[in-house]
């Protein structure tokens, strides 16, 4: 008997799908057909589409392959999910499934180099062995050549792929063999010694080339290496593939196609050769420099196609390297990065240089026209990269942020707090961004049983342009988000933007947070401003509230509990309180609330990161935060900046709003960062890297802040705090940053709880480290009071007569046991400290029952008593 919810009939389909259909975007002239293709499972895009690998293999792209046009919302196809998890759970997914690793390394181009072997290693170990004697035979050839007709008879040596190591490059002798070499050709060899090689070299005084590609030695090969051969070889042009400063129309014309070992151009007029010269790459060069005597109008009159991408060219403004540019008359089409050394815009360039007719491929009159000019196909591609020798997962776990898209699921009581993650299969992620895309894709869950537990996932795919045989398949990646949203700043993703443009916003905001300073001063007063609520006649005050362990534990008798809102004199509660709370309730002005107006610029963490900015700029107990949704753009630059720097470049993203750690994750992934954007509004701050350890563990500390006033400001902090640990010890290898109890301390909700008390910890932590608790106590107290004091100066309006309220500050030390600020929590229940007996930390020691917290609490907010409470 069929299942009475099953979705047999296109109405069933439509009665339980419509609003995800809806939702999805899907067009209604596709239902029909979409509900045919699920039902009935067919995965028909093969029979229309080729998936062609570019970019050397490390990219692909998707072709439309039918011979017959497919007009806009014609067709729909289902792309399958080829991996879904939750973010926590990819390393184990994909050290776990069977095959997955592998497919996703395929997927994403990463496992290029593991199949390059050759397919007969027989044929390898019998080629290794006989390599010296074919170098010999080799260089024996070209001594004969000498001899028989002179030394300048043999200048360009290519040695390729001989297996020569440092041992036999020096048996060899080259220098005194062919005195009068130009070129030196020693790639894909085993050469590791850079002193060996510059002990050789040197020698050549006619060197204009010399290539050691594909050599170990180029793991030990920096700057300084390269500038002491440069400087022994006077001629040296080409280094490496590189051109020196010293680079002259030679270069050039080896770069042309002109120079080569049969026409090495020794002795020529190399101004006269490069005349009919009309194509020239010369990408990824290292070319920081076009001002020279070979590369000008007059020595190459003809040129019409020029690739400049993948060089610096630093030593040019834009305009004079836009000047030079306009001087070749005949210059019809360049290749150029864009953002880049001629301008940020594909609009400027086309606009600049007047004679070209293509940009980067692109019809130049398409720029113009559009004006928007299709910048997104100027951008260079992040293509993945990896090192030799780095594992599948490794590899995987950084590429996926190219390919990842996400849904989150829910039910009709809520929304999932945390985001599925899913990788479509070959075909949906062949899909690449354009910003005029010709398809659509959307997740869509399929409930073929009519409930979320038969749900199904897939991507839905359609066309909505009309293709024709042989048209790229685009989809746009940020479809829907617009400049109100940062979209330019969020293709950092998947493109190479323009580096010095965020650099130059980054340093904006950062001398804007240099220059902000606070004149506030105040200090904790040592006899109560406020006043105590304590009746003359010594009757109770009357407390609502909606806290159990506070109608429990409040046993002080200047305090009676009642099940009427209206009629107490205080209202501590777990919920908002707002004007529309208090006029539904009816309660009114004369009521003490647990709450101050405006509270959420200290415990909403984007407000609270642009409260403390405000009023002390970037102080050095608040790690570097960005509010992603509205600062993209100066965080980008910050990270270019540190990556440039190679400093640390590690970044925890924490929602604005969420608790328990939800949805926050540790990643030095700039991709990464900003497709977790994706998954709702966050805050981006730079890990505390170096943290104190407690025995090989992180750990933070929970601090409870009293608040009777914000002016004058008034606080007080309870003697006993809680210290959290982690469960594993501490680590930055890459895997850990997954790990929950290696990077996060709040395991009240996730992993084994370990508590430890305060005293015993304080005790055990100075004998590890060696120092003083009270020292780093006064630093916190400090800390804390200039974090309320930022609100008070940016937000007086926070300042409520009849506001009292509890909160919670969250503390980590750095290994010079400086405090740093992580959050503060509005903080009306504080169970945890209810349920231990421990001894007050700064109050000499004494005892203080756990029961007895809302007792102290309540006193001093209410009665201004001062029993194991602080004023800071």
């Amino acid at each position: 008997m069929a299942n009475a919810g099953a979705i047999q009939t296109f109405e069933d389909f439509i009665n339980v799908h419509g609003l995800l259909l809806a939702a999805a975007g899907i067009p209604l002239s596709l239902y029909r057909k979409l509900f045919e293709k699920l039902s009935t499972e067919t995965f028909d895009g093969g029979n229309y589409f080729q998936v062609e690998p570019i970019e050397d293999g490390r990219q692909r792209r998707l072709i439309f392959t039918d011979s017959r046009s497919m007009p806009n919302e014609s067709n729909v196809f289902l792309v399958d999910h080829a991996l879904s998890f939750r973010l926590s759970d990819a390393p184990k997914q994909l050290q776990e499934v069977p095959g997955v690793v592998e497919r996703m390394a395929s997927l994403m181009c990463v496992d290029t180099d593991l199949n390059s072997d050759l397919d007969d290693a027989d044929n390898v170990s019998s080629e290794l062995k006989d390599s010296k004697l074919g170098v010999m035979e080799i260089v024996e050839s070209e001594v004969e050549k000498v001899k028989q007709d002179g030394p300048g008879a043999v200048v360009w040596l290519e040695l390729e792929d001989l297996d020569i190591d440092d041992d036999v490059f020096l048996s060899l002798d080259l220098p005194s063999k062919f005195p009068d070499l130009i070129a030196l050709s020693l790639c894909d060899n085993k050469l590791k010694s850079p002193k060996t090689i510059l002990n050789e070299v040197v020698k050549f005084k006619h060197l204009k080339a010399l290539w050691l590609n594909n050599n170990p030695i180029l793991q030990n090969f920096d700057d300084s290496v390269a500038d002491v051969i440069i400087h022994s070889c006077p001629c040296l042009e080409i280094l490496n593939s590189s051109f020196t400063r010293k680079y002259t129309g030679w270069a050039l014309g080896f770069c042309g196609g002109i120079y080569d070992k049969e026409n090495p151009g020794c002795g020529l007029d190399t101004g006269r050769s490069l005349q009919e010269l009309t194509s020239l790459d010369l990408s990824n060069r290292r070319i920081h420099s076009l001002k020279n005597k070979g590369f000008s109008p007059d020595t190459m009159p003809s040129l019409s196609y020029l690739n400049l991408r993948g060089n610096p060219l630093d030593d040019h403004s834009v305009s004079d390297l836009r000047e030079l540019l306009k001087g070749f008359t005949s210059l019809h089409a360049l290749e150029v990065d864009v953002p880049g050394p001629l301008g940020d815009s594909a609009v400027e360039i086309a606009e600049s240089i007047s004679s070209l007719s293509l940009l980067n491929g692109v019809d130049t009159a398409k720029i113009l026209e559009s004006r928007k000019g299709v910048i997104d196909s100027m951008l260079l591609p992040r293509l993945p990269e990896w090192t030799a020798g780095e594992p599948l997962i490794d590899r995987v776990l950084n590429a996926m942020w190219l390919y990842l898209m996400s849904y989150r699921l829910a039910d009709e009581e809520k929304i999932d707090e945390t985001s599925i993650w899913y990788v479509m299969d070959e075909l949906g992620s062949a899909l690449r961004h354009s910003d005029e895309p010709n398809f659509r894709v959307s997740p869509f869950l399929y409930m073929p049983q009519g409930t979320l537990e038969s749900a199904v996932s897939f991507t839905i795919l359609w066309p909505t342009k009309n293709i024709q045989y042989g048209d790229e398949c685009t989809r746009d990646y940020l479809f829907g988000i617009g400049e109100e949203k940062q979209r330019s700043a969020r293709l950092t993703a998947w493109f190479h933007t323009p580096q010095k443009y965020f650099i130059r916003e980054y340093e904006k905001h950062w001398q804007n947070l240099r220059s902000t300073s606070s004149s506030l001063v105040t200090k904790a007063s040592t006899t109560n401003s406020t006043t105590s609520l304590a009746r003359s006649d010594g009757r109770p005050l009357r407390v609502y509230t909606d806290i159990p362990s506070v109608e429990e534990f409040l046993t002080h008798p200047g305090f009676i509990i009642t099940t009427d809102p209206k009629e107490a004199d205080i209202i501590w509660t777990s919920m908002q309180v707002d004007e529309e709370t208090k006029k539904a309730i009816g309660l009114n002005d004369q009521q003490y609330i647990n709450q101050f107006p405006f509270e959420a610029c200290l415990v909403m963490k984007h407000h609270l990161a642009e409260t403390v900015q405000k009023a002390y700029g970037s102080p050095e107990w608040f790690q570097p935060t960005y509010n992603l949704e509205t600062q993209l753009t100066q965080f980008i630059g910050d990270y270019y900046v540190r990556e440039n720097d190679k400093t640390d470049n590690l970044w925890i993203l924490k929602p604005w709003n969420m608790a328990r750690t939800i949805d926050t994750t540790v990643t030095e992934n700039l991709s990464a960062i900003i497709r977790l954007m994706e998954t709702g509004p966050k805050i981006c701050q730079k890990y505390i890297e170096q943290p104190a350890l407690f025995k090989g563990r992180k750990f933070d500390i929970r601090y409870i802040v009293l608040v009777r006033s914000i002016s004058p400001l008034e606080l007080f902090i309870t003697d006993v705090f809680w210290v959290r640990l982690a469960n594993n010890r501490y680590t930055l290898d890459k895997k850990s940053l997954y790990e929950y109890e290696t990077h996060f301390t709040v395991m009240n909700y996730r992993g084994t709880l370990n508590h430890m008390n305060t005293p015993e910890f304080v005790k055990e932590f100075e004998q590890e480290h060696k120092v003083e608790w009270l020292e780093i106590h006064s630093r916190v107290k400090q800390m804390i009071r200039k974090v309320f004091e930022s609100a008070a100066l940016v937000h007086p309006e926070m300042q409520s007569s009849t506001a009292r309220a509890m909160y919670g500050v969250d503390v980590m030390l750095d290994t010079s046991f400086k405090p740093k600020l992580l959050e503060v929590t509005y903080c009306p229940d504080c169970t945890r400290a209810c349920k231990y007996d421990t001894k007050a930390v700064m109050g000499g020691g004494e005892t203080v029952k756990g029961r007895d917290f809302y007792n102290y609490v309540f006193g001093c907010l209410f009665l201004n008593e001062t029993t194991h409470v602080s004023p800071l």
